[in-house]
């Protein structure tokens, strides 16, 4: 046999093992645009909210599955089902008229309606013993006022000197704004999102001809006499045992020609239910380093890395993750492996059923911790003995999104357990991310920010307005009474500014504009 014969058997073997690697990364492909695909579909048809509902029928199946009955089946039973309604409880001062319900800050406006048998020859006949009344909610467009302030000039006439009234000291010298229109502006605008030009085009309906520039910059100068206000919020925040921490991106000034820079703010959640924004153009450990230089406890965040390598090199830190976003990774692989996604899923819903229900019942620190640890803690083993059972399994390829989900959950298997201990850290993050959307629901209607002290701006005046929600503050008294006193106020004392100590300190005696009095 001959060296040809010899090596033709060698050349077919390497071309099948490399027929094979082809049509494995092919396959690999196609299994991953058909989880794109899928993931695609779910955004566009699928339910957005991450509550699952617990379906004790194993043959139900859900809305939109489309299958053929066959006729010869028996009609299905009825199961009759009753249960008592609680009723709805309503504020004391509240009045209600057929699903109208308004509190004594709506100002209601009474029309008499003369009755025709009052008036005629014959109304002596007749007397008034009761009122029927009719209730519709009615409207009035967002209206200007000009403040005019006439002071009157006096002569002395034995002297014939002249003398007036001093101007009132208004927020910034020779300004034209009044405070009630300077916090007005800012509610507006990062409140309920409604940009400087729409302000403007709604200005120039109502009468007023103004400047654009000069709305700009009110609301610059107007922010950074704020600044110190923040740094204090920022400082009260940072001294919480146990903070939450995420980032949202954003776009702050102008990197090159047609491009804007892109930035990240970082929302910093304590535990005295405060809320501090930071800006920073990197998402690297660099932010945090300096911001967390002197903090010690426990930092809850999510599986994002720069927070794992962080926690990594300070020991002082204790991080504890989300359980959402560990939930979200089963929840991606539930079209590839629906019994077994539907299982994690299972035994996370029942840890939440059980935070649900401590939450309810207004557990102390305590309880909750006993609760957690006789009820969450056999859940959470439970949970991760499985992980470690279904990574067995050799059918499970590393592409399959239940491998990533479980190493992403076995992991940070260490910090997921971190809330069974401690009863001040919560399951997930949840409570930050819903206070963060007040940036991408800005970022709609704004969408982005000319230069990076405006990101700045709208970081300061988004933790002063979301922290005074948290503490269910009406953001308008707050500004209008903070803006008057910010100036005059010591700066060794202006801790007493931020909303928490503001509403113990003014809040029941705030100061009012001028035409609010």
């Amino acid at each position: 046999m001959n060296n040809s014969e010899a090596t033709a058997p060698v050349d077919l073997q390497l071309q099948n093992q490399q027929l094979q690697s082809a049509l494995d990364a092919s396959l690999q492909k196609i299994e991953s645009l058909e989880q794109q695909l899928n993931w695609f579909k779910r955004q566009l048809f699928g339910e957005k909210s991450e509550k699952r509902l617990t379906i004790d029928n194993p043959d139900q199946i859900n809305l939109g599955e489309i299958f053929k009955a066959p006729s010869d089946l028996p009609p299905p039973e009825t199961e009759i089902i009753t249960y008592e309604r609680r009723k709805k409880q309503r504020p004391e001062d509240c009045v209600t008229d057929e699903g109208l319900r308004f509190d004594d800050r709506v100002p209601v406006e009474v029309t008499e309606l003369p009755a025709p048998e009052l008036q005629g020859e014959n109304a002596d006949q007749y007397e008034i013993i009761d009122y029927k009344v009719t209730r519709r909610l009615a409207q009035r467009p967002g209206s200007y006022v000009i403040h005019e302030q006439r002071r009157p000039v006096v002569r002395h006439k034995p002297t014939q000197t002249l003398s007036t009234v001093a101007v009132p000291s208004g927020i910034f010298d020779r300004s034209i704004a009044d405070v009630s229109l300077l916090a007005g502006m800012l509610i507006d605008k990062f409140v309920f999102h409604l940009p400087l030009h729409w302000q403007h085009q709604r200005m120039a309906l109502g009468g007023v001809t103004l400047s654009r520039a000069t709305l700009t910059g009110l609301v610059k100068r107007t922010i950074e006499l704020l600044r110190p206000v923040h740094d204090a919020l920022l400082q009260s925040v940072l001294e919480s045992r146990v903070l939450a921490m995420d980032e949202t991106p954003g776009k702050a000034g102008r990197k090159e020609k047609g491009k804007m820079q892109k930035a990240w703010f970082w929302p910093v959640y304590g535990e005295r239910d405060e809320v501090a924004f930071t800006l920073s153009l990197t998402r690297s450990t660099r932010h945090i380093e300096p911001l967390l230089k002197d903090f010690e406890g426990v930092l809850l965040t999510d599986g994002y890395g720069v927070y794992d390598s962080y926690c990594k090199k300070h020991p002082e830190i204790t991080q504890a993750q989300c359980w959402v976003h560990t939930r979200r990774y089963f929840d991606r692989a539930n079209d590839d492996e629906p019994e077994a996604t539907s299982h994690a899923l299972g035994l996370i819903g029942k840890l939440y059923r059980i935070e649900k229900r401590i939450r309810d019942s207004n557990a102390s620190t305590e309880q909750k911790k006993q609760i957690r640890h006789e009820e969450s803690r056999p859940l959470v083993d439970e949970f991760f003995d499985w992980c470690y059972q279904e990574r067995q399994r050799p059918e499970l390829t590393k592409t399959n999104p239940l491998s990533k989900a479980l190493a992403y959950a076995q992991n940070h298997q260490s910090s997921l357990r971190v809330f069974l201990d401690d009863p001040d850290v919560q399951m997930d993050t949840n409570h930050l991310e819903r206070l963060l959307r007040c940036i991408p629901m800005g970022r709609k209607n704004w969408m982005f920010c000319w230069t990076e002290t405006g990101a700045e701006h709208v970081a300061i005046i988004q933790s002063l307005l979301v922290s005074c929600r948290l503490r269910d503050i009406d953001p308008y008294k707050y500004l209008v009474d903070v803006l008057q006193r910010v100036s005059l106020h010591p700066a060794r004392q202006i801790d007493e500014l931020i909303p928490r100590n503001w509403k113990d300190r003014f809040g029941k005696n705030p100061l009012k504009a001028p035409l609010d009095n």
